[in-house]
C-alpha cells in the first residue's frame, strides 16, 4: 500500500473512532450525567428518561457503537482493499490439526 494510502486508511480511521467516542462521551457523561435532571421530566416505560439512560440506555448504545464500529471498519477495508486477518488465518490450518489430549487417548 502506497504511503498516501495508508495515510487517508488511518486519517478515516481515526475519524471513525473519534466519532463513535464522541457519541459515547455524549451519551454516558452527557445524558447520564449533565442532562440527567432534564431528561427525568420524560417518562420512558415508566421510568424517567435520565434515570433509564443512566441505567440500561447507555449499554444498549454501547454494543451499538460496537456493531456500527465492526461496519464501518468493514467498509473502509473493502475501500482499501484489506483482506480480513480471520479469514486469512482460518483458511491455513486445517481442521484436523487442531487435535485435543482428550481425543488422542
Amino acid at each position: 500500500m502506497s504511503d498516501n494510502s495508508a495515510r487517508s486508511y488511518w486519517r478515516s480511521n481515526i475519524r471513525i473512532v473519534l466519532t463513535l467516542l464522541s457519541v459515547w462521551f455524549f451519551i454516558s457523561f452527557g445524558c447520564g450525567i449533565l442532562l440527567v435532571d432534564t431528561l427525568d421530566n420524560i417518562r420512558f416505560g415508566g421510568f424517567k428518561l435520565g434515570f433509564w439512560i443512566s441505567q440500561q440506555g447507555s449499554i444498549f448504545v454501547f454494543v451499538a457503537l460496537i456493531y456500527i464500529y465492526i461496519y464501518l471498519m468493514d467498509k473502509l477495508d473493502n475501500k482499501y482493499n484489506f483482506e480480513s486477518s480471520t479469514s486469512a488465518s482460518t483458511s491455513d490450518q486445517a481442521p484436523e490439526e487442531t487435535i485435543t489430549e482428550e481425543q488422542e487417548t
